[in-house]
């Protein structure tokens, strides 16, 4: 089963209280989500996929990525995907630290700030796929 969105842009959670993209801060306990899915994202812009990005997330999180061989990388990748995992409507960039996520036709993303011009450029899409991150909290 694939995870990647196409021709595609998610805006931020109707309830984020961001007015503009915020860069995330470091979790208490290493790296947080929002922390290394930023990295990712904005070091790449549309350089990677969202399963890249929420298995790369992941992986740094929980593994020494550098102590791992290819096939080891691979093996996990298989394992994090025979389950479900959320996407990046799910992500707390959208949700709380105001940023949008376009997607391209290969499915590779990029981070937009939600108070840069780009932003309002990608929400009048016609010939993307409008999704909103899912809220922080029950309408």
């Amino acid at each position: 089963m694939e995870h990647n969105y196409y021709d595609t842009f998610i805006a931020a959670a109707e309830d984020t209280k961001a007015t503009a993209g915020v860069i995330p801060k470091p979790g208490k306990k290493g790296p947080s989500v929002a922390e290394v899915q930023f990295e990712l994202l904005n070091e790449r812009a549309f350089g990677r996929t969202q399963e890249d990005v929420l298995f790369l997330t992941w992986l740094r999180r929980n593994h020494d990525e550098g102590a791992l061989a290819d096939d080891e990388i691979a093996e996990l990748r298989r394992q994090f995907y025979s389950k479900g995992q959320p996407c990046l409507r799910a992500s707390p960039l959208t949700k709380t630290h105001g940023w949008g996520v376009a997607f391209d036709g290969e499915g590779k993303a990029a981070l937009i700030s939600m108070d840069s011009p780009e932003y309002d450029e990608y929400l009048a899409r016609a010939d993307l796929k409008q999704l909103k991150a899912m809220r922080s909290k029950r309408a």
